[in-house]
């Protein structure tokens, strides 16, 4: 199976072709740009390099989320015209789980993405008999709940900068990752999880996973009540 794997749910651009879960070729780019700008010419060189025509693919994979509202939507919308216009599969794969799967280790990973005023986007995830399974479903919440609920030793990864300091008073024993090469999002591990996932059946019905509203839609819904119209139709 050959497939296109790309996730702009963050800063990271991450794309990877991938053939029979082998890697062919990838492009990753960690600094703040506009996606919508940098995801087709970073899919284009990489098939470019790998030698395949997009005839060629049988499946995209996509990090559906969450994460930044416009990096997901980008991806998302990308994802979908590309299956569409090429009739092939569609995959999304939770932006969390594509981070823990990182880690090889058999105990709780917990990945993490700033959500801002000391929230966060996780997930709780564990390895076993080489699947890696969710313990706690991706969720929008407060770090110190989070930290709250977590009674076994833990690996943290993703954005744990900024939160280090509370997760060692919180947890003494947990690890923090610092290594970029498991902090960041990768397109080849996305499109490994990609490969053993059922393919979306509505692809048109398919949508991001974003758990939170974005602020101005909150801001909307305090003086609006959203009927046939919501607020995506509004803007």
């Amino acid at each position: 199976m050959k497939i296109l794997a790309f996730d702009t749910s963050n800063q990271t651009l991450a794309v990877a072709v991938l053939e029979n879960q082998q890697t062919i070729a990838e492009f990753q780019l960690n600094r703040k740009m506009n996606h919508s700008l940098t995801l087709m010419p970073a899919i284009e060189h990489v098939m470019k390099v790998s030698g395949l025509t997009p005839k060629d693919l049988d499946r995209i994979v996509v990090a559906q989320g969450p994460g930044s509202y416009t990096g997901i939507r980008i991806a998302v919308t990308t994802a979908k015209t590309l299956a569409n216009t090429l009739d092939i599969e569609l995959v999304g794969v939770s932006s969390l789980k594509s981070l823990a799967a990182n880690t090889n280790d058999s105990r709780l990973i917990v990945p993490i993405m700033d959500a801002r005023r000391n929230n966060v986007y996780t997930g709780v995830y564990q390895w076993e008999n080489g699947q890696l399974n969710t313990i706690i479903s991706d969720q929008h919440i407060a770090l110190e709940s989070l930290l709250s609920e977590i009674k076994e030793t833990a690996i943290f990864v993703g954005e744990t900068e900024k939160f280090a300091e509370q997760i060692r008073a919180a947890l003494p024993t947990a690890e923090i990752k610092v290594d970029d090469r498991i902090n960041l999002p990768n397109g080849v591990t996305l499109g490994q999880l990609g490969s053993y996932a059922e393919p979306i059946a509505d692809v048109q019905g398919f949508v991001p996973a974003y758990l939170k509203r974005v602020e101005a839609e909150e801001k909307w819904l305090q003086t609006h009540q959203p009927g046939d119209e919501n607020y995506v139709e509004k803007i």
